[in-house]
């Protein structure tokens, strides 16, 4: 220890034999390493600066002097604990409390997003909807899941042709928007079974339908609080088209609200989806969460979404082809959030028009090819 390099009266009190370094108050042991230093000083050497001590200084007492400079350093900490551990407790309960004021969970946060995208809007028909299918369809409302004990009611629609005929086909899970099961999200169904599908539009609203914003933000909370009905929907919805309608492959697509749960639909049953296709939809980034997914993708989103930015968007992209997936991801930068929905006001005739275009063509792609 230090007085083994040498003895030093410091004040009232002095190292001797019989003195145990680690019971030195911090002060004393302070000003014992401050006079060594000092002793060590040697303005007329020839070298400048720190030297060594003139009465001679070896290696252990070298090691000596480390050891006792950590001491006064451990001991200080002691001393210093207390009011480090304090601080350290007060700096997490105002980052806690901070955290807690200024963000929402994610869910929430999506839902109030959402809100803000329809401001003002109504569910009205757009030329999506509007559009009659390429050819006769036959459909109706099909009981489709039993969850939690309830029965879920669903729309069907079919081929006129494959209805008579019996003949099986690839079938689509379509995934309402935030309105909910309306007669607009019908028609689309309708559409795409004319491109030569069966399709299952879900509904995840027990019946409701919402006419004004704050109605679907209502609905679609209700989902968002409690997913794991809808989960089981879904997957009932697949099972449904597979065993009921003997599928032959099955995809699947929403819009907004729903283009997240089509996605969803993805993670979910990985190795059972052909395809999926995403309009608008709250995406995930997260590598971990993405990685089972194996189902190729497709999605189209607005340049001038706030809702969903295009950062995400990118974010998404970028995650699914460091997966080794090859997603197609359209933004259309003149578009808002829902330019393509059966229902709304925010309708972009050009965009909605080419991302009908590129979804057909992606559905044939990976469902009937």
């Amino acid at each position: 220890m230090l007085r083994n390099i040498v003895s030093l009266s410091v004040g009232q009190r002095s190292m001797g034999e019989g003195d145990r370094w680690d019971e030195v108050d911090v002060g004393t042991a302070l000003k014992i390493v401050i006079r060594w230093l000092v002793l060590s000083w040697d303005p007329h050497g020839s070298l400048e600066g720190w030297q060594l001590p003139r009465f001679g200084m070896s290696i252990a007492a070298l090691i000596s002097l480390f050891r006792s400079m950590f001491t006064v350093i451990q001991a200080l900490f002691r001393r210093l604990r207390p009011w480090f551990v304090g601080l350290c407790a007060l700096t997490l309960g105002l980052a806690i409390a901070l955290q807690s004021c200024n963000s929402q969970p994610p869910a929430e946060q999506y839902t109030e997003r959402m809100e803000q995208e329809h401001q003002g809007d109504k569910p009205v028909a757009t030329e999506v909807a509007l559009t009659p299918p390429a050819q006769e369809v036959i459909s109706k409302s099909v009981d489709y899941a039993t969850v939690d004990g309830t029965v879920v009611t669903g729309f069907l629609a079919q081929p006129a042709s494959a209805v008579n005929s019996g003949e099986a086909l690839p079938a689509i899970i379509a995934i309402h928007e935030w309105w909910g099961l309306n007669d607009n999200i019908k028609a689309v169904a309708e559409r795409l079974a004319g491109e030569g599908y069966s399709v299952l539009a879900v509904d995840f609203y027990g019946g409701a339908v919402a006419e004004k914003p704050d109605q679907a933000k209502q609905l679609m909370q209700g989902v968002m609080g409690q997913p794991a009905p809808a989960k089981e929907n879904l997957l009932q919805a697949y099972d449904y088209l597979v065993d009921q309608l003997g599928a032959t492959a099955v995809g699947s697509i929403g819009w907004c609200f729903g283009g997240a749960w089509s996605l969803n639909t993805g993670l979910f049953i990985p190795d059972e989806l052909d395809a999926l296709v995403i309009y608008y939809g709250r995406l995930e980034t997260d590598e971990r969460v993405l990685s089972p997914l194996i189902t190729p993708v497709a999605g189209f989103f607005g340049g001038l979404d706030k809702g969903i930015p295009v950062a995400d968007v990118k974010a998404f992209e970028a995650t699914l082809t460091e997966l080794g997936q090859s997603p197609e991801i359209y933004i259309y930068d003149d578009a808002d959030h829902a330019f393509a929905n059966p229902s709304g006001q925010r309708y972009n005739a050009a965009a909605a028009q080419d991302a009908w275009e590129k979804t057909t063509a992606f559905l044939e792609k990976h469902l009937k090819g």
